[in-house]
């Protein structure tokens, strides 16, 4: 290994689709190889904060985004040649289909060079399966495919066929049958968070280290060839703009509640300089002394009636609100800002009243999509992803600029010291925007 290179096996878990099973086998192959005694890094693709934290008690170590538009190239570049100097294996999971958005996973994957393992359902189908596999493998020449990983395989003689039908140059992985122990936990935008389910997910890894085992396909059981990951020429992440929030103490909201939280924001605000307490809108009584605050996204529908009884926590929220400092509400957090919230069940509750409008769930309908918030302190990029509505809000101060789509994107408003939107921001996109946000005005 030279100065700027490190070696490290890693595997790139991709799919023709959603829902084909990435999430619980990524786990399962973490969780095999933590118990063999190796270090597992594994990444997701996307901005994504639900897969993450199951992936993250599965291989017992932290879980990075990445995103080539929302992070940047380099930063991506930096997050793996850190890994690779550190762990015996790199899992990286993708989001939605192998070639689907701009960046794919299909371009992350051949960016840093990582053999991608097709994850597909097989379930009512055989031959057809090697079909959809091999026109994935060869619908790109830079997209190096380790093979097929053939999920919900209904017997034997079901993953012969499949394997039987494989062209020479595509590999098949491993069979795993159907088994629902193994099945991760979800709701309404996603995965349950780890935090709420724990020892249920502890039962459904011990299921599936028994899953990977009892296969008669073994090759997904040994470590993939290691590949080259370098470090870039001009890390974007150590950024020289000093320490702008020395002295300065954020509070962010962490609960049931509220819990979309990037690692990598926290660290670029301890870069920044702040100092960084957290706190619960649902439990505390007492909002921490602080000179600005941080309400990230969550599940607040969830948790609606227990947040408007929590009065004294509301009343110290108003008060800072009034004192002109500055408050960053994301998502949820916006949604605890309005007057009402609206649950799935057509229950409303009061919320803070920082800003005009009424929130309310609306089931399996919502945005997503990644967005640059242009604020007045400079672009930050991030992404929206909900299942509710605001109405009756006031006049935005601007909406998102959507990546690809001339429409505006989300409102992002702005009363007094407060900044709400839908958007979840990345810090790392703008360091300099995002100290000047926590500064204030």
């Amino acid at each position: 290994m030279t100065a700027n290179v490190a070696h490290c096996p890693a595997l790139f878990l991709t799919a023709p689709a959603s829902n084909q099973g990435k999430t619980t086998i990524t786990a399962a192959l973490a969780r095999y190889f933590t118990e063999q005694g190796k270090t597992v890094r594994v990444f997701k693709t996307g901005p994504d904060y639900l897969d993450p934290q199951i992936l993250a008690q599965a291989s017992k170590q932290p879980v990075e985004q990445l995103d080539i538009w929302m992070a940047g190239d380099e930063y991506c570049q930096k997050m793996l040649f850190d890994a690779a100097q550190e762990a015996d294996l790199i899992l990286v999971e993708g989001a939605m289909g192998m070639f689907d958005g701009e960046p794919s996973s299909a371009d992350l994957a051949a960016r840093f060079n990582i053999p991608a393992a097709i994850v597909m359902d097989v379930k009512g189908m055989a031959q057809t399966a090697a079909a959809v596999a091999t026109g994935l493998a060869n619908f790109r020449q830079d997209v190096k495919v380790a093979g097929l990983i053939a999920n919900r395989c209904g017997s034997e003689r079901h993953a012969q066929l499949i394997r039987e039908a494989l062209p020479e140059h595509l590999p098949f992985l491993i069979s795993l049958k159907r088994d629902d122990e193994v099945t991760l936990p979800e709701r309404h935008l996603g995965l349950v968070q780890a935090s709420e389910v724990g020892d249920e997910l502890e039962q459904c890894f011990t299921a599936a280290v028994r899953w990977l085992s009892e296969t008669s396909d073994k090759t997904l059981l040994s470590l993939p060839e290691p590949v080259a990951f370098y470090g870039p020429e001009q890390n974007v992440t150590e950024q020289d703009i000093g320490r702008p929030l020395a002295g300065k103490t954020i509070a962010i909201a962490k609960d049931e509640a509220f819990s979309f939280i990037y690692d990598a924001n926290l660290r670029v605000l301890d870069k920044l300089g702040a100092a960084v307490t957290f706190f619960s809108p649902l439990h505390d009584q007492h909002l921490p002394s602080a000179d600005a605050l941080w309400l990230p996204g969550g599940y607040p529908e969830l948790h609606a009636a227990k947040l408007s009884q929590n009065g004294a926590m509301c009343d110290q929220i108003q008060t800072f609100f009034a004192s002109n400092k500055p408050i960053l509400a994301e998502c949820g957090g916006m949604l605890y800002c309005l007057e009402t919230l609206t649950d799935l069940e057509s229950n409303t509750y009061p919320m803070l009243g920082l800003l005009q409008g009424a929130g309310a769930m609306r089931g399996k309908r919502g945005c997503q999509g990644m967005q640059t918030a242009p604020l007045p302190e400079g672009d930050i990029r991030g992404h929206a992803h909900h299942r509710s509505l605001s109405e009756n809000t006031p006049e935005p101060l601007c909406h998102g600029r959507r990546q690809r789509h001339p429409a505006p994107g989300e409102a992002i408003y702005r009363a007094k010291g407060l900044t709400a939107s839908y958007l979840h921001l990345f810090f790392a996109s703008n360091l300099a925007a995002t100290a000047a946000l926590f500064q204030g005005a």
